[in-house]
């Protein structure tokens, strides 16, 4: 059930999203040059894949968990952008695709080791990550990876259809602050 809903809004976000996909992307050839950011994630049963946003950071800027980054690599433009989360609009792809979900938990990179061990541990791994979840619009974020593999599996044991509802909203209504950002 969850997947049926999971395919019938992200089609609707990318053809409705579809002008504002637009205009973020020309508007992100000027700030960056490459508006699109693709990163291989760590995915459902530990399974890559390319993970799409909208680039939020300088070109330059070292693949790491965002927490390790420094704020100094954010644009002016990805402020804004990751301050409203339409940087995650192109992730509506991921799950067009069946990458993704629109609720789950946030796909990782492959050199989050204490993280993966954790989520291992914990079974998170057997659904597919998310856009949005319990940990995100709890603010927890991959820096405190072993209370966001619990959060993660406290979510997945009690998912249902009211809470993947519940997630989405939070999310849109504002819930959440994102993945922090070092001040550096």
């Amino acid at each position: 059930m969850l997947r049926c809903l999971d395919i019938v809004f992200s089609v609707i976000g990318l053809v409705v999203g579809f002008p504002v996909l637009v205009v973020i992307y020309l508007v992100g050839m000027f700030d960056t040059g490459a508006p699109l950011f693709r990163q291989e994630r760590v995915g459902r049963n530990l399974r890559p894949f390319v993970l799409v946003k909208f680039r939020t950071m300088t070109l330059d800027t070292a693949s790491v968990a965002s927490h390790l980054a420094s704020t100094a690599s954010i644009t002016r433009v990805g402020g804004f952008l990751r301050k409203t989360k339409l940087d995650e609009l192109p992730q509506l792809w991921n799950v067009l695709r069946g990458d993704m979900s629109l609720v789950g938990p946030r796909p990782n990179l492959f050199n989050q080791e204490e993280l993966i061990k954790v989520r291992n541990e914990l079974g998170v791994y057997k659904v597919r990550p998310g856009i949005t979840g319990l940990a995100q619009v709890s603010d927890i974020d991959m820096s405190t990876p072993d209370l966001l593999a619990r959060t993660d599996a406290k979510m997945i044991a009690e998912m249902s259809l009211k809470n993947y509802f519940v997630f989405i909203f939070r999310t849109v209504s504002g819930a959440g602050s994102g993945d922090r950002v070092v001040n550096k």
